[in-house]
């Protein structure tokens, strides 16, 4: 577990430039330390995660925030891929979406995600 002085990683999975920016600007702003490396899609997601392709030697992420609504891999299927590795599924994620449907949140909590924040936060 890290300390509060500790920098930590941040593992972003969105596709929207302006929402990075804002996530950026939030923890920026709430002076959490951090080194975040963000993927656009659920493809890189998973290729970051498992350090393959052009992800090889990327860092493991102390949390991973992950929107839904994804292109190539949607972010119900990665969260269902990361809780179902034994090497991945310690990792805290926390749903990022602008999804507030109750079908969402609930599957996002059965699929073992740790946290739900409906965006714009």
């Amino acid at each position: 577990m890290k300390t509060i002085c500790e920098v930590v990683e941040i593992l972003l999975v969105e596709d929207n430039l302006g929402d990075v920016r804002l996530t950026q600007e939030v923890l920026r702003d709430g002076r959490v330390r951090n080194n975040m490396s963000v993927v656009k899609d659920g493809v890189d997601a998973i290729s970051f995660l498992h350090q393959t392709g052009e992800y090889v030697g990327a860092p493991r992420p102390d949390i991973i925030l992950l929107d839904l609504n994804l292109p190539k891999k949607d972010g119900r299927e990665v969260l269902a891929e990361i809780k179902a590795d034994p090497d991945l599924k310690n990792i805290p994620v926390v749903v990022l979406t602008t999804s507030s449907a109750e079908q969402d949140i609930f599957r996002s909590y059965d699929l073992h995600a740790n946290c739900y924040i409906t965006k714009p936060v």
